[in-house]
């Protein structure tokens, strides 16, 4: 018996994402565009595509100091293949770096399904899952960040969402976390952008298995970029040390 995919359609002379022919495609969509066609079986709204765009440029790099970048370089530093080099990257995303998106999701939408069927608002169901995470000694991925006390990107995430209106349930139960946090714990805990695509995929209809691809996507780029420069400036089987890193690119520019 054949398997099936409903994916992509090949053959002599024809490649067809989605039955869309891949020429068609080049120069008329938007990579992030392909991406949503392939992951959703559908094109995205002109709204849609600015805001998966958005969320994929929010975790492009984020200079020396993550495991994702800190492993690519030191594998570069041994000269190793780029693909080894991004494939190290990549290998260290997981609960702690770069996968709390799939978590953060689970949790607002069981918090948003809550709240369907109970009747209760928003703020009560975040409350209520705050203080048991407390009493149970368990971290809920997707806030607070070890630099930012308050994450641009996610910042600009929920803001563009509502600009757009494409902000649902997810964001708003994510604002109720978040304040929920506030009200309980000794210091503000904001949402991070884990946590921020998290609540932006969900209210785009993503399911959670696909979260953490959107952080891979995103950061590979950044891993490239890297790579090439370990491999070009620095002198090979360095120690990487984040903290000896100087900046030295062009100043911050106001958009």
């Amino acid at each position: 018996m054949a398997w099936q995919t409903e994916l992509t359609d090949i053959g002599p002379n024809r490649i067809a994402p989605r039955g869309r022919p891949i020429e068609d495609l080049m120069g008329n969509a938007r990579f992030s565009d392909v991406i949503f066609l392939l992951f959703t079986g559908r094109e995205p709204s002109e709204s849609e595509s600015r805001f998966v765009d958005a969320i994929l440029t929010s975790s492009i790099d984020h200079g020396v100091s993550p495991p994702s970048t800190n492993a690519t370089r030191t594998v570069a530093a041994c000269r190793s293949p780029l693909s080894a080099c991004v494939a190290a990257g990549v290998l260290t995303i997981g609960d702690v770096h770069g996968g709390a998106i799939e978590k953060c999701m689970r949790t607002l939408m069981a918090a948003v399904e809550e709240a369907r069927a109970s009747g209760r608002a928003a703020g009560e169901v975040a409350a209520g899952a705050v203080r048991q995470a407390k009493e149970q000694g368990r971290r809920l991925q997707g806030f607070g960040h070890r630099l930012h006390t308050e994450d641009p990107r996610a910042v600009r995430l929920f803001a563009l969402a509502r600009e757009l209106g494409l902000a649902g349930p997810h964001i708003e139960m994510a604002d109720a976390f978040v304040a929920a946090f506030a009200e309980q714990g000794s210091k503000p805990l904001p949402i991070n952008v884990d946590g921020a695509i998290g609540a932006c995929l969900a209210d785009l209809g993503f399911p959670p298995e696909m979260g953490n691809a959107f952080f891979i996507i995103s950061r590979v780029p950044g891993l490239v970029a890297h790579a090439v420069e370990e491999m070009r400036r620095e002198r090979p089987m360095r120690q990487v040390d984040p903290k000896e890193a100087e900046y030295i690119g062009p100043k911050r520019t106001e958009g």
